[in-house]
């Protein structure tokens, strides 16, 4: 949940649509219940242990799609306030009065349920297997992920829940589409900064105003737009102080600074006593309307021997006293505002800011030992096992979209100056196929190679006519809502068994710089030998193959051109040769123009 109020909302338009590189050798934090929740309440029903697969493709997409190091990060044991709002939300989603809400006590969580622990439990597993690093917290997840981005051990965190601007995280990624140009939206602390002219401090405010994870209704009759300007009132330093002052009840300092705001502007008992200043009735400037009668005011345009202009619909007067009126009546009816909002936080008996507050600002360590991120290869046998026990896949199938990801891996390695040069000890990069172009994104299409005699269910990839998915049945699925990445391609030639998959050309580069160099001469060479007989193919057709016609070659027209139609209405009828009309008597009828179908036909 995080902010209450449709905080959401106020942070859309300050967005960012990042691209395929954004996470590129990047160290991101994922919220795991995140996940849990969001493919258990879209696909629930609809295919075996959704958890376990969206975890499982999503994963795989971080590593092979977006070149990323996924780090992930589970909850821990909720404060009593968490576990308050636990209870309270399930009353609420049941129906029961809140009034016979229970209290939690001290030292006593509220977990949980048992089918989340369970699917919490089985993620955390298959993460183990793939190699992917998993903190636990001490409390919230969130917690740690912000922590983790504030201190600078991850770029950016993968989360729905808007507190973690609250516990301090720079950048949150709120949504992921891999099928799309621009497949993250994503939230810049600094954008909400310069957009909104909100910190942190001023943040937490509106949570407590609002609502948030620990205090689900925050003070009645406070929305986000009131809490928002009544927080841009006071500087991010100053807040949080003055909302524990008013949460105690206490109103006199802050009558008092409100008495000292209103000296700016020089009230009637400090300066000289001011006389109401008379105003027409017909133009609306100062003076009296009879003057007005005969003569026009200097605020009026109209010509001498005139009377002033009639005033239009909900005029107002600009003059210097009137302005400065307005300027008192507006500060008057803001110093109301903020005394009435006051006065609501203050009757608000359980506004706990100062426990919430030092929740959120809180500084100590959110995960017991140190930051060990490593990531170790993933242990495809065990994996393979455990997919076959719980989603009842296919080793073959779980070997084909597990293979992007171990290349990803395994170009890295080689990368780093690693000796195996053998993906999974069966394959080795053959050679670069093309440039393909995805959403707008460059990568380099890759062979790796493994002879035929040598194949076995290491890794295998089934026959396009194979019913496995069928079998599953996730034929139907939306690919978008499960986030499937790309199988590898196979062919077989000369003997050899080729798969072919998608890798990013920087990787490449960098593991296989010889390769890269051999693909761009011989790409050079075959463009320049296209080049060289284009020429000859333009002398032999009407057009160079591969040269788009233009539009009036391409849709050749049928009407006479215009020397022919002059000589045509002076001699009344079409000029047409011998030559020709022994031609055209050959050509069908429907090649004429329409005017000399008309002659032929009824002349």
């Amino acid at each position: 949940m995080g902010v209450g109020g449709n905080f959401w909302d106020l942070l859309k338009p300050y967005a960012r649509a990042e691209g395929f590189d954004f996470l590129r050798n990047k160290r991101v934090a994922v919220d795991l219940s995140y996940w849990i929740v969001q493919q258990e309440t879209a696909l629930k029903g609809q295919i075996r242990n959704p958890h376990i697969r969206l975890t499982f493709f999503r994963t795989v997409n971080l590593f092979s799609k977006f070149g990323a190091y996924p780090v992930f990060v589970t909850d821990g044991t909720a404060s009593p306030l968490k576990s308050q709002a636990r209870i309270a939300r399930f009353f609420r989603a049941s129906g029961i009065d809140l009034s016979s809400l229970p209290v939690a006590e001290e030292g006593i969580s509220i977990e949980r349920n048992k089918a989340f622990q369970k699917c919490e439990k089985e993620c955390v597993e298959l993460l183990e297997l793939l190699g992917v690093p998993v903190l636990k917290a001490k409390g919230e997840a969130e917690a740690l992920c912000a922590q983790l981005n504030r201190e600078g051990l991850v770029d950016a965190c993968i989360t729905s829940d808007s507190d973690a601007f609250l516990f301090g995280a720079n950048c949150v990624i709120k949504n992921m589409q891999p099928n799309s140009n621009e497949p993250f939206e994503c939230y810049h602390m600094s954008d909400i900064e310069s957009g909104l002219g909100l910190r942190r401090n001023q943040l937490i405010a509106i949570s407590l105003l609002v609502g948030n994870d620990y205090n689900l209704t925050g003070v009645p009759g406070i929305g986000i737009e009131t809490a928002v300007r009544f927080v841009k009132s006071f500087s991010d330093d100053e807040i949080l102080y003055r909302l524990r002052e008013i949460g105690g009840g206490d109103l006199q300092d802050f009558q008092h600074d409100v008495n000292l705001d209103s000296s700016l502007i020089p009230s009637s008992d400090e300066s000289p006593r001011k006389t109401k200043v008379p105003h027409c009735s017909i133009c609306g400037h100062p003076g009296s309307k009879k003057a007005h009668l005969k003569f026009s005011c200097q605020y009026c345009s109209a010509t001498a021997n005139e009377g002033c202009i009639k005033k239009p619909l909900g005029f107002k007067c600009n003059c210097s006293p009137c302005d400065l009126d307005n300027k008192e009546k507006e500060q008057k009816r803001n110093e109301n505002w903020k005394l009435k909002v006051c006065r609501r936080i203050a009757s608000e008996q359980n506004f706990r800011n100062n426990e919430i507050t030092e929740m959120y600002l809180n500084k100590q360590q959110q995960y017991d030992g140190d930051y060990h991120l490593s990531w170790e290869n993933p242990k495809i046998d065990m994996i393979v096992d455990y997919l076959a026990y719980y989603q009842h896949w296919e080793p073959s199938y779980t070997r084909q979209r597990m293979f992007p990801m171990l290349s990803t891996i395994f170009l890295r390695d080689v990368a780093s100056n690693s000796k195996d040069q053998l993906l999974g000890g069966q394959y080795e990069f053959d050679s670069i196929q093309r440039v393909k172009t995805r959403f707008g994104h460059q990568l380099y299409v890759i062979n790796w190679k493994k002879p035929t005699r040598e194949m076995s269910n290491a890794i295998c990839i089934p026959s396009e006519d194979s019913d496995t998915e069928q079998e599953l049945g996730i034929a139907d699925e939306s690919t978008d809502l499960l986030d499937e990445p790309d199988s590898p391609q196979i062919h077989v030639k000369e003997g050899c068994s080729f798969l072919s998959t998608e890798e990013d050309m920087v990787l490449v580069q960098n593991a296989f710089p010889e390769k890269v160099s051999q693909f761009l001469r011989d790409k050079e060479l075959k463009e320049s030998r296209s080049r060289r007989k284009r020429p000859m193919k333009s002398e032999n057709s009407e057009s160079p193959r591969g040269v788009q016609l233009s539009i009036t070659n391409f849709y050749r027209s049928s009407k006479v051109p215009c020397h022919e139609k002059l000589e045509e209405s002076e001699t009344g009828c079409p000029k047409i040769s011998a030559d020709t009309s022994r031609e055209r008597d050959k050509e069908p009828i429907r090649n004429y123009s329409k005017s000399v179908r008309r002659k032929l036909l009824f002349d």
